[in-house]
């Protein structure tokens, strides 16, 4: 009797190695996907006798993605596994070819990994303004800081001390890349997910905005916003020991998250920001 070859399709969103910083590594929980089901990136289309891979998209910006298997016996793929492209906003695109070379025990695994944003920008180094008004700039955490800063999606991130409620606005216009919702939990554990909102510049940047209030998201994906348009209200959701605003710039480094150095100005002009080293000096 044959057997019908077993499939497991996934889709991981970067290996996660901080657990406290988990959603600022734009990780997300595995989810299983369907075969061609709606809303998923990985779909599989048969044809002659194998399997067209398509991966989707779905975000309002470009991502990088990378096409693997986790097993593969009896098939072929072409091009070999793995594979990667960069894909537009809302693209759809067939990455592989998968002809069935081997028996009725055949194994088929694939998974896709997605990073958001082109590795092809360049930052344009573009001053920033304050992602807050009204509260003084007090800097918890800086460059290089030791409790949380010291991978490299995280490096160059500010931790802004700010009261429950602070109107965060946006610190350059752009589009809103992803927002994530509906935490309320805030404390000293690293398992907890934070609500962030993440803009993607013009230059191909983008900006993260994390720890916010659950109350207080005003976007959505895929929204144009302008430089100080209110976009959430601080709060102290995730991995957090204090009400906080984290504030980094992060590019796609290749299949990956980097944080970058960044300027930025407030009412008294430019924040002194050092390029690496402990936390930096305000603007007095």
């Amino acid at each position: 009797m044959s057997r019908r070859p077993f499939f497991l399709l996934a889709l991981l969103l970067v290996p996660m190695t901080v657990p406290a910083q988990r959603l600022l590594h734009w990780n997300a929980p595995t989810a299983p996907a369907r075969p061609m089901a709606e809303g998923s990136w990985l779909r599989l289309a048969p044809a002659g006798g194998g399997y067209v891979a398509w991966v989707d998209n779905p975000l309002p910006g470009p991502a990088q993605v990378r096409l693997r298997a986790g097993s593969a016996e009896g098939y072929e793929s072409v091009p070999a596994l793995p594979t990667a492209a960069v894909l537009s906003a809302g693209e759809r695109r067939a990455v592989a070819h998968l002809y069935r070379v081997g028996g009725d025990a055949a194994r088929l695994g694939l998974a896709v990994d997605a990073i958001p944003g082109d590795p092809r920008a360049l930052p344009d180094g573009q001053v920033l303004r304050l992602p807050f008004d009204g509260a003084p700039i007090r800097v918890d955490q800086g460059y290089d800081g030791a409790f949380s800063h010291h991978d490299d999606a995280n490096r160059y991130a500010l931790d802004f001390a700010l009261p429950e409620g602070t109107p965060i606005l946006a610190a350059r216009e752009g589009t809103v890349l992803q927002v994530e919702a509906g935490y309320r939990e805030g404390g000293d554990d690293h398992a907890l997910p934070a609500n962030l909102v993440r803009i993607l510049h013009r230059d191909g940047s983008m900006a993260v905005y994390a720890h916010l209030s659950a109350d207080g998201l005003a976007v959505r994906p895929g929204q144009w916003v302008k430089a100080g348009e209110r976009i959430a209200l601080s709060g102290q959701t995730g991995y957090s020991t204090g009400p906080h605003l984290h504030f980094a710039v992060q590019v796609n480094a290749g299949m990956r998250l980097a944080a970058i150095p960044f300027r930025m100005a407030g009412p008294l002009g430019e924040l002194h920001l050092p390029r690496t080293g402990p936390a930096p000096a305000a603007a007095p």
